[in-house]
């Protein structure tokens, strides 16, 4: 299969990881960068050796022949810009969040569908390695009727993205998205869903804490917990536990990438250990890894004519339980999500 050419918008924080990641997977090559701060540009450019630097996205997506583009911008960015890659009808992939409202969302899925382009969120938790060990495994226990997942510790994310601390909407809309995306991830779509949140650390304007409660569609429990503010014993970020529940056993995923399977068989120990790149940080090995792999489920989508499992319109459900849990928590009332 011929190499695919991509471009990348967004030279900031998050997208070296996207570029190490694309630099390992030998079906594509990223060939132009984009971003509005020029000095920033040409610094990535360099850094990563990319041919072409740009400035305006549009001059990118209309001259340089791109098989595909990464959008690594913030979220009010991502829908101008979708909505150009569909205009020129570049096959996207997109950060999370998808876009500050569902109207927007939305907005983009219909703009990619009606130019007949691939669209996917980088929804890269599910694409973690333990998380798909555990998803494996979990097949082994039956029907789910029970999922607790657990992202709680005091990581300062601000020293490298301070602007989250001014977000009025903080933890729900920028950590809760992955880990609401697991339990569909696990558990299936939900129907439901109630929500408490708090502003515990002073220093930030949004909610740093939330705590959900989701019933599936098949009639499963989940409860979402997340934090930015725990002081426990062990700070584990940045991974997420995870515990399910079926029908003939258990799966759970515990510190430091360890699964244990219950079934009537016996127990089994599973060692689910990301891989670590040469261009990892040991500890943010398995979000780095995750980069890697999500960007070669894309790949082998856009060579084989797939719809990524990701893609745009899946994530509206994802998004649709974010602005809901915002709802259920403001309001003390009990979210229900349009039945598809």
């Amino acid at each position: 299969m011929s190499e695919l050419k991509g471009g990348l918008i967004g030279c900031g924080f998050f997208a070296r990881s996207h570029m190490q990641a694309w630099n390992m997977l030998p079906r594509a090559d990223i060939t132009a960068v984009c971003d509005a701060d020029p000095d920033k540009c040409c610094t990535f450019q360099s850094d990563f050796n990319v041919p072409d630097c740009y400035t305006s996205a549009e001059e990118m997506l209309s001259t340089a022949g791109l098989d595909f583009v990464d959008i690594v911008t913030g979220p009010a960015s991502h829908r101008p810009l979708v909505e150009l890659a569909a205009k020129y009808r570049v096959p996207v992939i997109c950060q999370k969040p998808m876009a500050p409202s569902l109207n927007d969302a939305r907005s983009m899925v219909d703009a990619c569908t009606n130019a007949n382009i691939p669209f996917m969120i980088h929804e890269n938790f599910r694409w973690q390695t333990p998380m798909q060990a555990l998803k494996k495994a979990s097949a082994q226990i039956g029907e789910l009727f029970f999922g607790r997942l657990v992202f709680r510790n005091e990581h300062d994310l601000y020293k490298d993205q301070p602007y989250l601390a001014t977000d009025k909407q903080f933890i729900i809309y920028d950590l809760g998205v992955h880990i609401l995306d697991l339990a569909r991830f696990f558990l299936g779509d939900a129907e439901q869903l109630n929500a408490i949140t708090s502003s515990v650390n002073p220093k930030v304007v949004g909610e740093d804490v939330a705590t959900m409660l989701l019933k599936m569609r098949s009639g499963a429990a989940s409860i979402v917990e997340i934090s930015y503010y725990s002081h426990l014993e062990r700070d584990i970020f940045p991974q997420t536990l995870v515990h399910l529940e079926g029908s003939d056993g258990s799966a759970v995923l515990s510190e430091d990438f360890q699964i244990t399977l219950t079934t009537r068989s016996g127990v089994q120990k599973i060692d689910a250990s990301p891989s670590i790149h040469p261009w990892s940080k040991p500890k943010m090995a398995v979000v780095e890894d995750s980069v890697v792999n999500i960007n070669r489920h894309w790949i082998e989508c856009l060579q084989n004519g797939l719809t990524p499992e990701t893609s745009g319109e899946d994530n509206l459900k994802t998004l649709e339980l974010v602005f809901g849990a915002y709802q259920a928590a403001e309001n003390s009332a009990t979210f229900k999500t349009i039945k598809p």
